[in-house]
């Protein structure tokens, strides 16, 4: 363990040295200044934390990465609990991503996912962190993919990532994960009525949860359901994987085992072929390229020229004194952007 002192804790503090050191020894501590770092808006932060993920990627790479959503009342942080401590007591080290609902009026997030996992938050092979979605599309925390890296590094070797289960959350989170978990409820209606399109087409494994008690019987039907529902709407995914649809229960622990199993097949299965190495270096490629955008956003805002124009094009906007399509175009310009000609 890297001893950390208090000199060592200060904001401006921690060199990248220490912090590559910390967490590829699995120092909790450094590792949260970590997360902090890459999570900081600040662009004076940036270039320390590019150095920090360029230093620890030949560590990175190594686990099961695990998206997770669900319908309203599924139980998603029961479920990442149950399934995490299962998972804990097998020898395995958990990270958990839990990204939580920014309020679009003041910015404030909830981040009570240690709160709701408090059995799995105590366990030193666990690690839980709640990030504020800020904001972003999709409600995916801007820096997930660098917090899932650093986790990695820090010797994780299954990482679960929770979505605030809105919006475009679970395609963003399907393009940064090995396989998607989408959890389902019965007795909540029409299970079929209930489920979009796109998630079925993007769910691996469908877990119709709280399989116990008086809402046993109901889980099973819903899961002949679903499962028929699958081989007509989606007999097999592009990489040759048919979804799998499984009944559990976060009380009791039955069905656990067989999500964990469909996991490691899965994995396997990819690995075997080669296309879990593809489809990771595409990911990075279109990581690559959101980076790019977020990057331009962050330009947009910070350039003193862009800030002035833009209240004037906000003004005249506001008062439908100017499209804004036509603020955009006269935006850009500001920032040393042309608007390209229309296409002949």
């Amino acid at each position: 363990m890297v001893p950390v002192t208090p000199a060592d804790l200060t904001p401006r503090g921690i060199s990248v040295d220490a912090l590559a050191a910390g967490v590829r020894s699995r120092n909790r501590t450094m590792l949260g200044r970590a997360i902090t770092l890459v999570e900081s808006n600040r662009l004076d932060h940036l270039h320390d934390a590019q150095e920090l993920l360029r230093r620890l990627l030949p560590d990175t790479g190594r686990s099961h990465r695990i998206g997770i959503s669900g319908v309203p009342g599924a139980g998603k942080s029961t479920f990442i609990e149950s399934f995490g401590l299962r998972l804990v007591d097998a020898g395995h080290r958990v990270a958990v991503l839990a990204v939580d609902p920014s309020s679009a009026l003041s910015g404030g997030s909830i981040l009570g996912d240690k709160t709701r996992m408090e059995r799995l938050a105590v366990r030193d092979e666990a690690f839980i962190r709640p990030s504020p979605a800020g904001g972003s599309l999709g409600g995916v925390g801007r820096t997930t993919r660098e917090t899932m890296l650093l986790c990695e590094a820090a010797g994780f070797d299954v990482i679960l990532v929770e979505t605030v289960g809105v919006g475009q959350s679970e395609a963003m989170v399907a393009e940064m994960v090995d396989l998607f978990i989408l959890l389902m409820i019965a007795g909540a209606g029409d299970e079929l009525q209930g489920i979009k399109r796109g998630n079925l087409e993007l769910a691996d494994i469908l877990v119709v949860t709280k399989a116990d008690g008086d809402n046993r019987d109901r889980a099973l039907r819903a899961r002949a359901e679903l499962d028929g529902a699958l081989q007509i709407l989606r007999p097999a995914a592009n990489d040759g994987w048919r979804p799998h649809v499984v009944t559990c229960s976060s009380i009791t622990g039955e069905g656990l085992d067989e999500i964990w199993d469909l996991v490691r097949t899965h994995h396997d299965e990819l690995a075997s072929s080669g296309r879990l190495d593809e489809r990771r270096r595409e990911q990075r490629v279109r990581w690559m390229w959101s980076m790019v955008e977020d990057r331009l956003r962050s330009m947009l805002r910070s350039d003193p020229a862009v800030r002035a124009r833009g209240l004037d094009l906000e003004s005249a906007v506001r008062d439908g004194r100017m499209s804004a399509s036509e603020a955009a175009e006269e935006l850009l310009p500001a920032l040393g952007f042309g608007v390209p000609d229309p296409p002949e």
